[in-house]
């Protein structure tokens, strides 16, 4: 998973967008290959791969069948949504909704982040513990100080306005996917060829996970999470000469590769790691350091960690405000936030919204100090941020529904076919994921499952619904900031 995507339309409206007239200005062209692969690159990325290899081979199947069902719509409706209403998630559910259930999507946009942060910085603390001492992936304390470090560092970056790291962002799926994810399945297939035999089976009869009750198939909800992102690049759908034609080879090339991306690393994994030895966080370097070792070269252990965590931290830099920006100007226009967290400074960032953000962060990343398996908070912080961000996708859906029906004229560079099959299929999934969610996977037994469903059920109704309707609840009519408080905009 990327950022969330930004907010970009000035003022959310319900009047319809013209279609840009032929010939007017300089149209500047993609082609379908290129927006493909600018989608893997928003999608795509190893971090997920231990959650599934710890299925071996029925991994194609758990990625597969969320791709179908998840990955496809959510590509397909974002770009008819798109390409009549400019603006982002905001303007699609606002227009097709209502406005308080518009600030509720981009408030999930902005609060999944929450918890997301803990989850990738943890990621990153356990790589980076394979450059320095291998012991400490699994210490909780270890991974709490890194992960408020790494974020506090970070905000302090982007509150100075640097541009100096935008770049990192594109050179992150080469240097932090492609080339360790190639050299990863590359060293698998040697080490296969070899003679050695595979950790996980790799036959017939494990084409399909063991079924053992709903806990057998927890960790696909992971793959809703890693596929989130994908409605991002529906914004470039009029960027292309056939939207109705290009658009659908695009969304399934770029599918294809997202899934090679995401399936042949968690195989390479399973080859030498076994489930019960892989870690959720550190399990990628634990597969680097299994053939590295195999093959005499541990050194390069060390490389590739340098390599992941700076293709993170880059990542992670260029887009940390980019969520709170997104609430910020909507926020602004409708006077959803109290003045104090509408506070720019003088380069234009939302420190007040960021620091606010950091605190909470930083209250959640301790709590890897007191969970004696880190695994198990990875995936709870993990689950959490795929719950909040799964409403968004439900809004969408519910959106794009409405729109055909009250909005069938409006001008749109691209169409869903069967788009009631689709959205559909997309709505019904999200609920599912959402449902499975609660259920504690099978491999993380020995609590009690109260517990589990109240942390993951508190953290979403806190950071998914409380805290948004108490702010519209409490809202004034003087949080609208003063350049929009002529037009109106507050209901």
């Amino acid at each position: 998973m990327t950022s969330t995507e930004q907010v970009r339309d000035e003022r959310p409206t319900s009047t319809a967008v013209a279609a840009p007239a032929p010939g007017a200005g300089q149209a500047q062209f993609i082609s379908w290959a290129t927006l493909a692969m600018m989608t893997t690159a928003s999608v795509a990325n190893l971090r997920p791969s231990p959650s599934m290899a710890i299925y071996g081979l029925a991994a194609v199947f758990l990625y597969l069948l969320p791709a179908v069902v998840f990955l496809l719509p959510t590509a397909l409706v974002s770009a008819e949504l798109a390409s009549g209403w400019p603006g982002g998630v905001y303007r699609w559910v606002s227009e097709g909704l209502s406005k308080p259930l518009g600030f509720l999507a981009v408030w999930c946009q902005f609060a999944m982040t929450i918890a997301y942060y803990p989850s990738l910085l943890a990621y990153v603390a356990s790589t980076f513990a394979y450059v320095v001492d291998p012991a400490l992936a699994d210490n909780g304390l270890y991974i709490a100080i890194v992960i408020v470090v790494i974020y506090w560092a970070g905000v302090l970056i982007s509150l100075r306005g640097t541009k100096a790291v935008a770049g990192l962002s594109s050179m992150g799926l080469v240097i932090g996917t492609l080339i360790p994810g190639v050299v990863l399945v590359a060293l698998g297939l040697v080490f296969l060829a070899q003679g050695n035999p595979s950790a996980a089976p790799m036959d017939g009869g494990h084409v399909l996970p063991p079924w053992t009750g709903l806990a057998s198939l927890v960790l696909i909800v992971g793959n809703f999470l890693s596929y989130a992102g994908m409605e991002m690049n529906g914004v470039h759908v009029s960027a292309l000469r056939e939207p109705g034609r290009q658009y659908p080879r695009s969304i399934f090339l770029a599918t294809g590769l997202v899934l090679l991306i995401f399936i042949l690393p968690a195989l390479a994994i399973s080859w030498v790691m076994p489930s019960e030895n892989l870690s959720l966080t550190a399990g990628v370097m634990q597969a680097f350091q299994g053939f590295f070792d195999h093959f005499h070269v541990g050194w390069l252990t060390k490389v590739v960690g340098v390599l992941l965590v700076a293709a993170a931290l880059g990542g992670m830099l260029t887009w940390l405000a980019g969520p709170s920006k997104g609430l910020l100007l909507v926020s602004r226009q409708e006077g959803y936030l109290p003045p104090v967290l509408q506070k720019l400074n003088k380069r234009g960032v939302p420190q007040n919204i960021m620091v606010a953000q950091g605190a909470l962060t930083t209250v959640i990343a301790l709590l890897y100090a007191f969970i004696p398996d880190v695994s198990s908070a990875y995936w709870i912080f993990s689950v959490v941020t795929t719950q909040i961000y799964l409403v968004v996708y439900l809004l969408m859906f519910a959106a794009v529904i409405r729109l055909r029906a009250t909005r069938p004229d409006q001008p749109r560079g691209f169409r869903v076919p069967a788009v009631h099959l689709v959205a559909g299929i997309g709505f019904a999934a999200s609920v599912g994921a959402m449902c499975i969610g609660f259920v504690p996977p099978e491999q993380f037994g020995g609590g009690p499952v109260w517990r589990y469903v109240l942390t993951v059920g508190g953290g979403l109704l806190t950071l998914g619904f409380l805290a948004p309707l108490a702010f519209l609840k409490f809202r004034k009519p003087h949080w609208v900031a003063a350049e929009h408080r002529q037009a109106g905009t507050v209901e």
